[in-house]
């Protein structure tokens, strides 16, 4: 059984953290994680790959992007409408 979505990333992100996925909640921000700009872009590179996605994401301007990236859960819902849309087309 593969895993889901949301261990999936709550792996990838827990690895950025070095953090055991355990203690990565939905509610956690990626600063409550001690991740950095350069761990957000390693995780959103992690999570391309992973997934086989391309995340429209701009590490100059993350509040000009589309994707969410204000806690794991709105990481976890913009993966998953993310792998949606590419099912769809």
């Amino acid at each position: 059984m593969s895993e889901s979505v949301q261990d999936k990333v709550i792996a990838i992100i827990a690895e950025q953290a070095v953090l055991e996925p355990s203690d990565v909640t939905l509610e956690s921000t990626l600063e409550d994680l001690g991740i950095d700009s350069l761990g957000l872009v390693e995780s959103i590179f992690a999570i391309e790959e992973a997934f086989d996605i391309q995340v429209p994401f701009n590490a100059n301007e993350p509040e000009k992007s589309d994707f969410d990236i204000s806690s794991v859960a709105a990481i976890i819902a913009a993966v998953d409408g993310l792998i949606k849309e590419q099912a769809a087309s």
